[in-house]
């Protein structure tokens, strides 16, 4: 397994992105990582990024300690010429798309750790970084959302042709960058979202199941735990608030208190109490709604003849 990160082989490399919005959280995944993480390793976190405020920066930045680097990177001229195709949906921000050109931007990596910022990091993330991938382009939880709710079964066979039991969620990977170049992942994913206008529910997640279908290591759900009443597979490692209630909106989150424990030291604190206050019932029932929407959606999609996986497999 090769698994060279720089010149320093006990380096490893993770990745996030995020945008102002979200800086708050991903402080609070940082912290979390840096608690757990084997001392045995050094690591550099690289944050993308299309601009960020020199504050945030600075706040983040306050979690470096001998063997935690961190390192912003905007690649804001390196997507210029294709970000106009990419889309905001539901919950799911443009800045996902980042992480389908690591492997272009960061060539001296050959393995990575891509994480989410909505989520807290409980088990050492060097074992996950070394997680074998059995020869697959990258490693991932399942999308336990996709498996349990028929609308999304429905939308990943019939709209993406990926089998709803193999479809994973992309807030946690392990990449080998090798290979992703091998498959040419990225090339593919550009001229795809250039030549077409896909109607999707989660734009890069569906890209990336889509085409690395066969080539998916399946992790434990215990390395991306939804906040859903399902059985963790081995330890709760990470805790990943992907659907649309966050802790930071909603009281009733499961397992909401492993962010609120974090969230007490970051200096982001305070603000993150006055988002909290200010989301009231008029965005909860903004939420609700987009919630029940996105199941319709899923249905127009199936239904339309100009679906994903019908267009591509008629061209």
């Amino acid at each position: 397994m090769t698994c060279r990160a720089t010149a320093h082989t006990r380096e490893i490399p993770v990745f996030f992105s995020t945008d102002d919005q979200y800086i708050p959280y991903l402080d609070i995944a940082i912290a979390s990582l840096i608690e757990h993480a084997s001392k045995d390793f050094q690591y550099r976190l690289i944050i993308l990024n299309t601009g960020l405020s020199a504050d945030g920066i600075s706040k983040i930045k306050q979690n470096e300690r001998p063997g935690f680097v961190i390192d912003f990177v905007d690649i804001s001229r390196e997507i210029e010429s294709i970000k106009s195709r990419f889309k905001n949906v539901y919950h799911f921000s443009v800045v996902t798309y980042y992480r389908l050109f690591i492997a272009s931007l960061f060539p001296q990596y050959d393995r990575i750790v891509y994480l989410d910022c909505d989520l807290v990091v409980l088990g050492d993330i060097s074992e996950l970084y070394h997680t074998d991938l059995q020869g697959a382009i990258f490693a991932a939880a399942p999308e336990e959302y996709v498996r349990n709710t028929p609308e999304f079964r429905r939308y990943a066979k019939k709209a993406l042709g990926v089998n709803p039991d193999d479809y994973v969620n992309a807030g946690v990977l392990v990449i080998d960058l090798e290979k992703f170049r091998e498959n040419k992942i990225e090339e593919t994913f550009i001229r795809l979202i250039t030549e077409n206008d896909f109607d999707l529910l989660d734009p890069d997640q569906a890209y990336l199941n889509y085409l690395c279908q066969g080539k998916i290591h399946i992790l434990p759900n215990g390395w991306n735990k939804e906040p859903l009443p399902l059985p963790c597979e081995g330890d709760k490692n990470i805790v990943h608030y992907a659907l649309y209630k966050k802790p930071w909106q909603y009281d009733d989150v499961m397992d909401g208190e492993y962010f609120w424990h974090y969230a007490k030291s970051s200096p982001f604190y305070e603000e993150i109490l006055a988002r909290k206050a200010s989301f009231g019932e008029q965005e909860r029932k903004q939420k609700e709604a987009a919630a029940i929407e996105i199941l319709e959606h899923a249905n127009k999609i199936v239904a339309s003849e100009c679906s994903f996986s019908k267009k591509l497999n008629h061209n």
